[in-house]
Order: C-alpha cells, then structure tokens, then sequence
C-alpha cells in the first residue's frame, strides 16, 4: 500500500513539469511583429485570407509588406496596394494570443470587416494558425463584410 501511494505522490509532483514542457512561449515583446512574421494566412476566415495559391502561406509569400508596426498593432499593405490588413495584439495567454484583425474602408473610412482571432502554433517552429473566436474584446466589435452569409455573435 505504502509502494502505491509513494509511486502516486512521484507521478503527480512530475505532471506539472510534462503539461509546462507542452505549451508553447510566445513572445512578451514586439508581439505585433511576430504575428506578422508567423502568421499562417491561409488558417485565417475567407473575409482576410488572400486567394490560396500553391506554397503561400505568410505575409512575405504574398507580397504583403509591413507599412507600420510597432508593439501590439500593424498595418499591411498588399504590393498592389490594393488590400490592406491591420491587426492589433488584444491580449495574451499562454495558450494562444487573441488579435483583432481589420479591413480598413476606402480611405481610412470606417472598417469593412473586423473580427477577433485566436491565434495558436503547435511547437515553436511551427506557424501560428488563426480561428475566429467567440470572445468579445470593446475594443473589437464584429463588422461583417457586405456578405449576408456571415454569422453575427
């Protein structure tokens, strides 16, 4: 009896340490720019993901450039200038970092389509791939595009 509760104290005290060994660290600082680096555009929902083409998958493979970036928020610009993307970093956790993700309108106008993504990558190598959530953040309330198709919250 005494064998079996010692061999159960061990494996408790050592399941803390496997869970921590499986989450993944993101970044503390310039949060915005990782996401921009690291950010599997073709996860993301159809209003902001680009057309797939074959072996794109980042802003870079796109041809998207930063136009400005600095800790939580950036601005994304397509090299036709045509299409334009904003995120802004809401709000961290260790199990995946929520962002607002924009459409501007025509000239800086009010916004096309907004939605808040959870962003999440498996293993630190990986990309991070991004899912609407159901979360509400004031500073993101959802804008649907023109497409009546979307569902509302």
């Amino acid at each position: 009896m005494k064998t079996k509760l010692l061999s159960l104290v061990v494996a408790l005290s050592y399941a803390p340490l496997v869970v921590a060994g499986n989450e993944v660290a993101y970044p503390k600082e310039k949060v915005a720019a990782f996401v921009v680096e690291k950010l599997d555009l073709t996860s993301l929902p159809s209003a902001f993901r680009p057309k797939k083409e074959k072996g794109k998958k980042t802003f870079t493979d796109y041809g998207f450039t930063a136009q400005t970036v600095n800790e939580n928020e950036a601005l994304i610009e397509a090299a036709s200038g045509v299409r334009r993307l904003a995120i802004k970093v809401l709000e961290q956790k260790p199990s995946g970092i929520y962002v607002c993700v924009v459409e501007p309108g025509e000239n800086g106008s009010q916004a096309k389509t907004q939605s808040v993504i959870l962003l999440k990558r498996k293993d630190s190598n990986a990309l991070l791939k991004g899912r609407e959530s159901f979360r509400e953040f004031a500073a993101c309330p959802v804008i649907s595009g023109s497409d009546s198709s979307s569902n509302s919250y």
